[in-house]
């Protein structure tokens, strides 16, 4: 069983994980006025606290103190990286030093033997660091375990289930970072990055038989698609996702392939899980770690049924690095309603992707027209292929096509894909249809759907 991150005669972090997510579940229980009784005491104790300890808050909220959360400016991620060592409360931290030991590489270590240190991959732009010391390390490990115990698959000691793990295996990674840490015997893992050629994958599935399989979406439609084609034979009885927008038509096709739902759990490296789905299916937002805000491009409330541009998280338990209006660009949709299974935190539909993914072009008529990621899923979800992805490159739009089945004319996706965005008023260049035997993966093994979006077009115009 792993130790990691265990200090002293301390409890093995597995099983201190464990204590803590029975701890944090007890809120599944409550009221929504007991939850935002919870809300308001731990915001409390969090805005105290950084304008105590932290120089930034003090003086990005002088003389906001005693003023609403909503009143707060915004976070955003460039303006945590520019003033990274002001805001962070330990002053053994600095941004250059945290640089140069993500770096180095190897094996998962902790900073100065006391921090966890992660990165994003930078793929909206702007990579962001991240610290977590070792009580906040514990909650965040037990948080991303919660989606695990709500569908009933906490470890058994009596019947340990194989499992495999597809996603990114860089130690600076958060996926990475976290299957390394709860690595134990009650859980037999295989862990694959996303970036391996999928026959060996699928090679290596064969050889392990999981029950248990989570994966990016894009990774899971190709796997779906090579079971269904009987290439690959896994007994899977649950399968998750997470880090990429899962489609309807990837929940089909695993439906195909296994008879087995998918559960989706939404999160970032810098509050995970932000929202997840319960048995019932309902994606529940994680509220009693957080203020969860979601909000139009001026920073107001959207009201349920709106999509909101993008998200503000306060997260009470980050003392280290706090994130007080936090923003992320994801678009998401909050609706009415309680669910069925009775725990009190919000509802939202499924996550739209990025304000980064809305491709921008000129319109006929003077100025620019915004396409929404929706257009592309309901445009290429129903071609028979294993994935897509569009990248758009001047007056060109490429649309990639992996594991391209049967018959289908490139010619005439182009010609759909041309049609759809012109009678959206778009003036589109030339559409490039190329199959593919992969998707183009970043850093973290992610595979985006979209490329080149609004934030490329932005720079470009600027």
């Amino acid at each position: 069983m792993s130790v990691f991150c265990s200090v002293g005669p301390r409890l093995p972090l597995f099983l201190r994980v464990l204590l803590r997510q029975r701890q944090l579940e007890r809120s599944c229980r409550w009221t929504r006025a007991a939850l935002q009784q919870h809300q308001a005491r731990q915001l409390s104790r969090l805005r105290e606290f950084a304008c105590r300890e932290s120089r930034f808050y003090r003086s990005f909220h002088r003389g906001l103190q005693s003023r609403p959360l909503e009143d707060l400016p915004i976070l955003s991620k460039a303006e945590l990286m520019e003033h990274f060592d002001e805001l962070v409360t330990a002053p053994d931290l600095r941004l250059s030093e945290l640089d140069k030991f993500l770096e180095s590489g190897g094996p998962p270590a902790l900073f100065q033997g006391r921090y966890v240190v992660l990165s994003t991959s930078g793929s909206t732009g702007l990579r962001g660091v991240f610290v977590f010391n070792d009580t906040e390390w514990i909650t965040a490990l037990a948080s991303i375990t919660r989606p695990i115990a709500w569908l009933g698959l906490n470890p058994n000691p009596m019947r340990p289930r194989r499992a495999a793990f597809i996603a990114s295996t860089s130690p600076w990674h958060y996926s990475a970072r976290v299957s390394h840490s709860l690595a134990n015997r009650f859980l037999p893992s295989l862990r694959i990055d996303a970036s391996v050629p999928l026959p060996r994958i699928v090679r290596q599935l064969n050889e392990w038989q999981p029950e248990l399989l989570a994966a990016y979406p894009s990774v899971l439609r190709q796997l779906a698609e090579e079971q269904i084609a009987g290439r690959l034979h896994i007994p899977l009885r649950n399968v998750t996702t997470s880090a990429e927008v899962l489609t309807a038509e990837t929940r089909r096709r695993v439906a195909e392939a296994w008879n087995a739902p998918v559960y989706d759990t939404y999160g970032a490296t810098e509050y995970a899980p932000i929202a997840s789905e319960c048995p019932l299916g309902r994606r529940h937002l994680f509220e009693d770690g957080a203020i969860i805000e979601i909000v139009d491009h001026r920073g107001r409330p959207v009201p349920d049924g709106a999509d909101g541009d993008r998200v503000l998280l306060t997260i009470f338990n980050r003392h280290t690095q706090p994130l007080i209006r936090y923003e992320i660009s994801d678009m998401v949709r909050p609706v009415p309603g309680a669910c069925e299974c009775g725990r009190p935190f919000r509802l939202i539909e499924a996550i739209q992707g990025r304000q980064e993914d809305v491709l921008r072009f000129p319109s006929p008529h003077g100025g620019a027209v915004d396409v929404h990621p929706n257009v592309f899923h309901q445009l290429l979800e129903t071609i028979p292929a294993g994935g897509w992805q569009i990248v758009q490159d001047g007056e060109r739009l490429h649309v990639y096509l992996a594991g391209l089945r049967e018959a289908a004319s490139v010619a005439d996706i182009g010609e759909r894909v041309r049609a759809r965005l012109e009678a959206d008023g778009a003036m589109v260049g030339h559409v490039v249809v190329t199959p593919v035997e992969a998707l183009d993966r970043g850093p973290s093994g992610k595979a985006p759907l979209i490329r080149g979006g609004r934030r490329a077009s932005e720079a470009a115009a600027g």
